[in-house]
């Protein structure tokens, strides 16, 4: 395999769309009834080859991710050869959570009183493995999707 098997959950949701995977594989619904019953390595191996191409088919499209914690925001773009990281952490003590929506002036006023301040961070990799695969271990580990990398770009903007 070359990320993870889909749990039960995951695969129940795309329950539709593992059937036309079962489809083109020429497994019919009383295949599949049997091979689960009968053959549990085959219909192990036929979940996870769809588990991969579910995988394969979700990362290829993405470019940003975003990975939060109380005190450490994680932007990051993948280009084709490397991925780029910008980051805003809270050093020293704050009440202040990033993993909250609030207000830019509030949340600078609230470090301001606590005395913690705000460093601006950025590294560049070149993936040791593929990109779908850092992307991958990423997302295992808590980095939700982004769509339009807004964090990405603000903070990008920041370093100017």
């Amino acid at each position: 395999m070359k990320y993870r098997r889909l749990q039960s959950d995951e695969l129940q949701e795309l329950e539709k769309e593992f059937i036309k995977f079962l489809a083109a594989n020429q497994v019919t619904a009383e295949d599949w009834k049997r091979i689960k019953g009968e053959e549990n390595d085959k219909a192990d191996r036929l979940i996870e080859i769809f588990s991969d191409m579910v995988f394969d088919r979700v990362l290829e499209d993405v470019e940003y991710l975003e990975h939060k914690t109380p005190h450490d925001l994680k932007a990051f773009r993948f280009g084709e050869a490397q991925a780029e990281m910008n980051g805003l952490k809270i050093e020293g003590d704050s009440q202040v959570d990033l993993t909250e929506q609030q207000n830019p002036q509030q949340m600078l006023q609230q470090l301001q009183l606590t005395g913690a301040k705000l460093k601006l961070y950025s590294a560049e990799k070149k993936y040791a493995e593929s990109k779908k695969q850092e992307i991958f271990l990423l997302m295992e580990n808590g980095a939700l999707i982004s769509r339009d990398g807004a964090l990405f770009k603000s903070l990008e903007s920041l370093k100017a």
